[in-house]
């Protein structure tokens, strides 16, 4: 038989392979009929034409182009639907601004504000007349003026009339353009979105009629609102003011009062203890910073930062140091320092023990999540309210503050260290006979030590924003001289004062960062 194909011309290899490909086009085309669903001939001959080039093919869908979004919502390619909404949107808005829109509405309300006063001074002008006043000409003045400023807006109003058509007819040509654009990428997109179902059978497939009808909803309500809202402007309160009673948010506020009236009056014994224990830590580093001479202070600073950063650092240390010393600032400096320093301490004392339970227990830290983001997005001036009520104003409530806005960068990121440690070497140390303590002080936290100084580091920097901010309920520092320089306009003093406040966390940046390095 090989003979004899041979003689033939019949090559065995070639046969085989032609059938394969035969096999593999029969389940391709089954695949994209169980993906489309709907005319699947025709989508069988575009995705074939797609395929066979590596660039752009455009092809025509007339379905795509007359629905539209609705037809991209339908088949789930909504990053193509929604681009094209708001384009078709912005088109169906000029179309109904130019064929039902009162273009000159907004003129013609101020003719009617300038007519009632152009009718008083008609009232004065005649008075001044009768009674042979000397301010006749000036009235009449004014009102030949008013008169003028009436024509010239009533001109506008028809000259923005006149371009109604004009409005219509570009948005009947962005329309127009838009379906265009939609029948030639609309069956280039679903074959990008049949290469995922190929390789991931979850995603949507097929145009079922409740999405089809959903789309159609939600693409119908976003089109029909904007046109009716820039048509006809202020016709529909309900398009233009949010349907709301005031008594909602005055019922709202007391039940907020009244909570944090309740947790005041409550928890008095926790925060007095919250403060007690702040402002232990808090003295003992103002007497470490601010009352220990300065030579000494520095020569330890440019030490550390000699040992960490290297001598070019501790040149630059010793160069910001002193220009806190010359200009006035260091006590000022210091004491932000030991505020800061409470507070990054306190975070990382509590952040980094928590990162480490949180990192073995997704549980958790999904849970903590949400509370993490709260910290972070709040507003720091939202946050302060509630601290001012619990703890008063002061250094310990500028703690508080800090640590709220600048704790959870080491928490966040004390967990992703930790996850990141690589399970082969977790493996080989528990096959090792390493237990639960072993494996997290000697395999866990060293391999997670950069990510955990990274944290450290960004808790360092987001806590020394806050110094300005912090000023506003009576901490000391350089924040105090920024604030009154904002407050009273000195341009000078507040420059010196953040440029003290920059060098301040570039040495405590590159202590934190060259150590790590």
């Amino acid at each position: 038989m090989s003979d004899s194909a041979q003689d033939l011309g019949v090559n065995p290899l070639e046969d085989t392979e032609s059938e394969a490909a035969l096999a593999y086009a029969e389940e391709r085309r089954a695949d994209i009929r169980t993906f489309v669903r709907t005319n699947p001939a025709y989508y069988i001959r575009m995705f074939d034409k797609i395929g066979a080039s590596s660039s752009f093919t455009p092809t025509l869908n007339v379905l795509a182009g007359i629905f539209g979004p609705v037809w991209f919502g339908a088949r789930g390619l909504w990053n193509w639907a929604l681009p094209f909404l708001i384009i078709e949107t912005l088109a169906l808005v000029q179309i109904a601004r130019g064929l039902f829109g009162d273009l000159g509405a907004e003129a013609m309300a101020r003719i009617a504000s300038i007519e009632g006063t152009l009718d008083l001074r008609r009232q004065q002008l005649a008075a001044a007349i009768e009674s042979n006043s000397d301010r006749a000409d000036a009235f009449q003045r004014t009102v030949d003026s008013l008169e003028a400023n009436i024509g010239g807006i009533r001109a506008e109003a028809d000259a923005l009339a006149a371009t109604g058509p004009m409005i219509a007819l570009t948005g009947l040509v962005i329309l127009i353009a838009a379906k265009l654009g939609q029948a030639y990428v609309a069956n280039s997109a679903l074959e990008a979105r049949f290469s995922d179902w190929m390789s991931d059978h979850s995603v949507r497939s097929g145009l079922p009629v409740t999405h089809i009808v959903l789309s159609a909803i939600f693409m119908s309500l976003i089109a029909v609102a904007a046109m009716l809202h820039y048509a006809f402007p202020g016709r529909f309160e309900l398009l233009s003011d949010f349907p709301t009673d005031p008594d909602i948010r005055l019922y709202g506020i007391d039940r907020v009062e009244a909570f944090f009236n309740w947790a005041v009056l409550n928890g008095e014994v926790l925060f007095d203890a919250i403060t007690y224990f702040i402002r232990l830590v808090l003295d003992a580093l103002e007497i470490v910073f601010v009352r220990t001479p300065w030579i000494v202070i520095a020569s330890l600073i440019v030490l550390l930062t000699w040992l960490t950063a290297g001598v070019r650092m501790a040149i630059y240390s010793s160069a910001f140091l002193a220009y806190m010393g010359l200009l006035g600032f260091w006590e000022k400096a210091m004491t932000t320092l030991a505020l800061l320093g409470t507070a990054a301490c306190l975070s990382i004392l509590i952040g980094i023990p928590l990162g480490m339970f949180a990192a073995r227990r997704p549980r958790f830290y999904k849970a903590i999540q949400p509370i993490m983001d709260f910290m972070q997005t709040m507003p720091a001036f939202v946050f302060m309210i509630p601290v001012i009520a619990f703890f008063g104003t002061g250094k310990p409530a500028a703690v508080v503050t800090t640590m709220i806005f600048g704790g959870t960068p080491v928490v966040r990121l004390t967990v992703l260290g930790l996850r990141g440690v690589p399970e082969s070497v977790r493996e080989a140390a528990i096959s090792f006979g390493a237990n639960k303590w072993y494996l997290l002080t000697k395999v866990d936290l060293p391999l997670a030590a950069p990510s955990i100084r990274a944290g450290i580091n960004q808790t360092i920097m987001l806590s020394l924003a806050m110094v300005v901010v912090a000023s506003l309920i009576g901490a000391k520092g350089l924040g105090e001289d920024v604030l009154e320089a904002l407050q009273y306009a000195n341009v000078g003093q507040g420059i010196l004062a953040g440029f003290a406040i920059l060098f301040c966390a570039m040495i405590l940046d590159r202590i934190v960062q060259g150590g790590r390095k």
